[in-house]
């Protein structure tokens, strides 16, 4: 016994003396993890065991720890689940009195405390109705009173819940699927509960009394290290918060991290995913395995009806024969699983691990645990290269779909995959931070071949595209551009799997340019030669580019929902369209030389003629015009397309000042996302003279809701360029009600002169975070800089902005670097 103990148990039992110790031992930095657990559950046990003998308990009394306190699993803010166990003889006041002697003083120390009163016979018959409360029973532990009592409870509750475990763990499947709907996957969560998520402490409570039913059993590797791990990050979580709290959240990762001793909330994160991981993947064995022995005993009457009473087939009292069907090379199918055959030898066959791993994913079953477990313990590594069977086995198994994950976290389990890769190390379990992505770095790998398998008949090498999207983001792992760290790393590891120096250098290229078609063709210019050109030059061949274009897709779709859509899709397409007829020598044509569109000269002349802006408004896909008080929803409707690829607003106006923030801010008040604009001067010979209009031909898209009749646009405009309209302070309304998260500083907006080579305007990227108005603000920027915007490209993930402005000098040349630059830090400092 500790010195805190004995001064608590010497302090009269008082709630200042459990008080003082419980703080001192919450403090002791050379005790945490479960020592402290198991210390603080001893120190509450004592308090609460003296107050019970205060009160003077009637006999056939007890008070029981229950739930995560009878596991003596203690956090600093953990709830107090107790029991007041008592056989009913006693007199209902005295009970009552007893409760209030204990309760009060918990509640007086601000201690959270679920609490009951009940007899045996009535515990039981709560636990039949509440799947929760028998759960907290199964960990009964008797702190103070008739420990015959507890006993006799503990015994009755455990036997209720073997009897009726057909019944109950099909309930608490149903229960932990549920909460798991509810709640996320731990191990890919940015701010994860550790206790209710999928992978948390609910799970593996869960677990532990599946192994209680004596009907299955968890497998044990590494269960006890990773639910240590997590209430370990709970303790922490409390003693930095000082809050009884299960959510780890972004802005108390650092001070859990330093709690524990850990070097950033990164290794925080990896440490928590990997314990999360472990506890998933032990949840999903043991449930199938649960589900497999409840349908056997089902079937046993059925079969035994069947058989004439026989329980096998010509052989009394012996069981009916299991069938194995053979898969592949000592790889075989039984009851449901992808097992070893009997002539396997694993430690003769190097290959065997990825040959079961390809079978199971092509048949859409699990690999066994067991043969995962033999096999990482027996097979002998591969060589250096890989064989082709080796090869042709994991492409077989990336190409398998969906069936593909859980093979893979088979294999992951047993270190497998390390094994075969070794800088998978350095992605596993990795977190990415921004919220776009769903997955973890190696998660994302694997759904990006996923993703990739239904896009192969699109590619005349499906190999390589399946590799590619593998390794595509390896480079995560290493400091520096992931994509240039990653084209180093995915050289070597394509060469180690088998392929040719050629394979290997068109692997190495798709990983070097994963992002290329995506970043160009929603921030450059699709018009300017030099965006089709330098895309070329860096893809090189039709084969690379065709299969760029479906790492492209493949990678955004498995990134999250906000990473992949019909107009990104849509801008892709038609730069792959020009860039294919570069390489294929087809001569680009001059956007300079290009003449405005029917419509646009229509909208110009009527422009010049009234003095004033008009505007047409269309689907991208129809082009059909909206008059100015047509409905706005008829021209929305596309029953063709049914996912329009977004709007395009056609404006011309007189040529004058202040036009791109007038009109940005026009849209943005109409809660219209402008995803690109270009803008050109056209002269215009007319009848009633000669005039220069400014024509802008927007691409948008409604935030939320239909599109704004194009009237009230035209109207709002016209009172934006004559300044009655004050579209900064309407926006700065918006600013302040734009939801922001607690805690949360968004990175200081970045302004720089990008390396476009483009021979028409000079390039400025500026990345920021996305709010109303962004490009209204850029729009004032640039007009007092006294530039012209020749176009604009916008590109939001989530809360991040780049925009990307082509400009010139008034006179259409581009701007001298030093002037560029200069140009570039007035932005920055505009936006700040």
């Amino acid at each position: 016994m500790t010195s805190l103990e004995v001064n608590a148990r010497n302090e009269d039992s008082g709630p200042g003396g459990y008080a003082a110790a419980r703080l001192l031992l919450l403090h002791e930095k050379e005790r945490s993890g479960p020592p402290r657990r198991t210390a603080l559950a001893r120190l509450t046990d004592d308090w609460l065991a003296g107050l019970f003998a205060a009160a003077a308990p009637p006999r056939g009394t007890a008070l029981v720890a229950v739930g995560g306190y009878g596991r003596s699993e203690l956090s600093p803010r953990s709830d107090l689940d107790l029991l007041l166990l008592h056989d009913g003889t006693a007199d209902k006041a005295a009970i009552a009195a007893l409760a209030d002697r204990i309760w009060y003083p918990v509640w007086d120390l601000g201690l959270a405390l679920d609490h009951s009163v009940r007899t045996p016979a009535e515990a039981r018959a709560t636990a039949a109705d509440d799947l929760k409360v028998h759960l907290g029973l199964l960990d009964a532990r008797p702190l103070a009173g008739d420990a015959g009592l507890v006993a006799a409870l503990r015994t009755t509750v455990l036997a209720d819940w073997r009897n009726q475990a057909p019944r109950r763990l099909p309930e608490l499947d149903a229960l932990c699927r549920e909460r798991a709907e509810r709640m996320g996957e731990l191990q890919f969560l940015l701010e994860p509960d550790l206790k209710e998520a999928r992978g948390g402490l609910r799970d593996a409570q869960a677990l532990r009394a599946v192994a209680a039913s004596w009907l299955a059993d968890a497998p044990r590797e590494g269960l006890d290290r990773a639910r240590r791990r997590l209430l370990d990050t709970r303790d922490a979580l409390h003693l930095a918060t000082g809050r009884a709290t299960d959510r780890l959240a972004l802005q108390e990762q650092d001070a859990v991290a330093a709690e524990l001793g850990l070097l950033d909330a990164d290794t925080l994160l990896r440490e928590v995913y990997e314990a999360a991981r472990t506890i998933s993947y032990a949840t999903d064995v043991t449930w199938r395995e649960v589900n497999r022995v409840l349908k056997a005993r089902s079937a046993r009457p059925r079969l035994r009806s069947l058989l004439g009473g026989r329980s096998g087939a010509g052989r009394p009292g012996g069981k009916p024969p299991i069938e194995r069907t053979p898969l592949a090379e000592g790889v075989v199918e039984m009851d449901g699983e992808v097992v070893l055959a009997r002539t396997a030898r694993p430690e003769r066959d190097p290959v065997l691990p990825l040959r079961a791993a390809a079978a199971a994913a092509q048949s859409g079953l699990p690999l066994s645990p067991h043969a995962v477990r033999r096999l990482a313990a027996t097979a002998p590594p591969l060589p250096v290269p890989w064989p082709a069977e080796a090869r042709e086995e994991l492409v077989t198994l990336l190409g398998a779909g969906e069936a593909t994950v859980p093979v893979w976290e088979a294999l992951e389990a047993e270190g497998i995959v390390t094994r075969l890769l070794p800088d998978w190390e350095r992605v596993r379990c990795r977190p990415q931070r921004n919220p776009v992505h769903t997955w973890t770095v190696d998660r994302h790998l694997v759904e990006t071949a996923v993703r990739a398998a239904s896009l192969t008949r699109r590619v005349g090498r499906p190999d390589l595209l399946l590799v590619a999207a593998l390794l595509h983001d390896i480079g995560k792992g290493w400091p520096g551009d992931h994509s240039v760290a990653g084209e180093t790393i995915a050289r070597d590891l394509a060469a180690r799997v088998g392929f040719d120096r050629t394979d290997t250098a068109t692997v190495a290229t798709a990983v070097r340019h994963h992002l290329l078609l995506v970043e160009t063709a929603t921030r450059r210019d699709l018009d300017d030669p030099a965006t089709v050109e330098s895309v070329a030059a860096a893809v090189g061949t039709l084969g690379t580019l065709e299969l760029l274009h479906a790492l492209t897709e493949a990678d955004a779709l498995a990134t999250g929902p906000a990473a992949w859509s019909s107009w990104r899709a849509s801008l892709v397409a038609d730069l792959v369209k020009r860039v294919a007829g570069a390489l294929a020598g087809e001569p680009l044509p001059d956007p300079e030389a290009a003449a405005p569109s029917a419509e646009q000269e229509r909208l110009a002349i009527e422009a010049l003629r009234t003095g004033e802006p008009v505007l047409a408004l269309h689907t991208r896909d129809e082009h059909t015009a909206v008059p100015d008080d047509s409905d706005p929803d008829d021209s929305a409707s596309d029953e063709a397309a049914p996912e329009p690829v977004g709007v395009e607003l056609v404006i011309a106006l007189p040529d004058q000042p202040g036009v791109l923030p007038a009109v940005a801010g026009v849209l943005a008040l109409h809660r219209l996302t402008v995803r690109a604009a270009d803008l050109r001067a056209v002269d215009l010979p007319t009848g009633l003279g000669s005039g220069s209009v400014l024509v802008l031909d927007w691409r948008v898209a409604a935030e939320y809701g239909s599109l704004p009749e194009a009237a009230r646009l035209r109207a709002d405009l016209v009172r934006a360029l004559d300044g009655s309209l004050d579209i900064p302070a309407r926006l700065a309304e918006r600013e302040a009600a734009y939801p922001r998260r607690r805690g949360l500083t968004a990175p200081p907006p970045r302004v720089t002169v990008a390396a476009a080579d483009s021979r028409l305007a000079t390039v400025i990227e500026v990345r920021a975070q996305d709010a109303p108005g962004l490009l209204h603000r850029i729009g004032r920027a640039l007009e007092g800089a006294a530039v012209r915007v020749r176009s604009a490209h916008v590109s939001t993930l989530g809360a991040n902005a780049v925009d990307t402005l082509y400009v010139t000098r008034p006179d259409g040349s581009l701007l001298p670097p030093e002037e560029a630059v200069d140009l570039a830090r007035t932005l920055e400092a505009a936006l700040g």
